[in-house]
């Protein structure tokens, strides 16, 4: 998270009409829409809580003590900021739209004329912000962004906050992994296209608890990589088995044929959008069994941690609590961050 100093504040969200729907809502391909309403969720505090590993937040709090600094309320500036928005040109069914939010691996905005009829046939509208590709700053523009776009069509067209995904392709999936896993309260599902990481990872630290348990709960992910696209299928591979691990057991994979590092075409897009959109829920017994033994593993971890403390060897313990904040992210809080102030000396 970058550390800057304040200089703007919140702009105020535009009154919506009834189903949140706003008088100046368009429909159809929009190549440069406008947002201005912001939220808690992409706030840099709250992007540090879900998406950093506890020690990381930690440190990065105590160095903002010592430089008598604070964090921006936001990262990004919404008058600055461009999005490619499709809404389907019918009404949405009573439950509303399903929407997209695409973070894409290159600058410019896009959307795929032969994503187009498959939006329309399944009453989705699809997000995606300019300048968010591989050579932008995760924490501090292409994951706010996202956030920010999808709030923000909430607000304005009538969206089934139950359909609400997040995916991407190459290293916009990447990305997209992360977002699903923090904020399982947005998004239900990650639509991953070539690109994928081990979750319990430097790459992507799992949430705190209540976030994780809603994940592997009510979150579907859905991998879809062309199969001549060997390397990319063998991180997917990773990928699912850490899932796997962390009790996340509502997983799909949609293979492309003859296809290697490229974007979907429309039909293999619309498999992997329907198959989003097919939410199971985990068994409650293998959830609950796969849940315990994470959380007996966690505390005996810091029980050993605490061990070394009380016997007067603080580096020893240092150097596990570092192993077990990689490993477990925020399913260690708030007893590692207790346990790393007892064993650091004063700086």
């Amino acid at each position: 998270m970058k550390i800057i100093a304040p200089h703007w504040l919140f702009a105020v969200a535009a009154l919506a009409l009834p189903f949140g729907v706003a008088a100046d809502a368009p429909a159809g391909l929009q190549h440069a829409a406008v947002f201005t309403a912001y939220t808690p969720l992409a706030s840099s505090a709250e992007q540090m809580r879900r998406l950093l590993s506890p020690l990381t937040t930690w440190r990065m709090r105590q160095q903002l003590l010592r430089n008598h600094q604070r964090l921006d309320e936001q990262a990004i500036d919404l008058a600055q900021e461009r999005f490619v928005l499709y809404v389907p040109p019918h009404a949405p069914p009573p439950e509303g739209y399903a929407l997209l939010v695409f973070v894409p691996p290159w600058r410019e905005t896009r959307v795929s004329p032969q994503w187009i009829p498959v939006l329309d046939r399944g009453d989705t509208i699809l997000v995606s912000a300019a300048h968010s590709g591989n050579d932008a700053d995760v924490l501090n523009r292409r994951e706010p962004l996202a956030i920010l776009a999808a709030y923000n069509v909430m607000q304005r067209y009538h969206v089934d906050p139950q359909r609400v995904y997040v995916g991407g392709f190459s290293g916009g999936s990447r990305v997209a992994l992360r977002l699903a896993l923090a904020y399982p309260d947005l998004f239900r599902g990650a639509l991953l296209e070539a690109g994928s990481d081990p979750i319990g990872s430097a790459q992507i630290p799992l949430p705190p608890p209540r976030l994780m348990d809603r994940f592997q709960q009510e979150s579907r992910v859905v991998y879809f990589t062309g199969e001549e696209d060997v390397l990319h299928q063998a991180e997917d591979a990773r990928s699912r088995e850490s899932l796997k691990t962390w009790c996340v057991f509502d997983v799909d994979v949609q293979s492309m044929r003859r296809t290697g590092h490229e974007l979907a075409d429309g039909q293999n897009f619309s498999r992997a959008l329907e198959s989003l959109q097919k939410r199971a829920t985990p068994d409650a017994g293998k959830l609950a069994a796969c849940r315990a033994g994470v959380r007996q593993s966690v505390s005996a971890q810091l029980d050993q941690a605490e061990k070394l403390a009380g016997q007067g060897q603080p580096d020893a313990a240092r150097k596990l609590l570092e192993q077990i904040d990689e490993h477990y992210g925020g399913l260690a809080a708030p007893r590692i961050m207790m346990l790393m102030q007892r064993v650091t000396p004063d700086r």
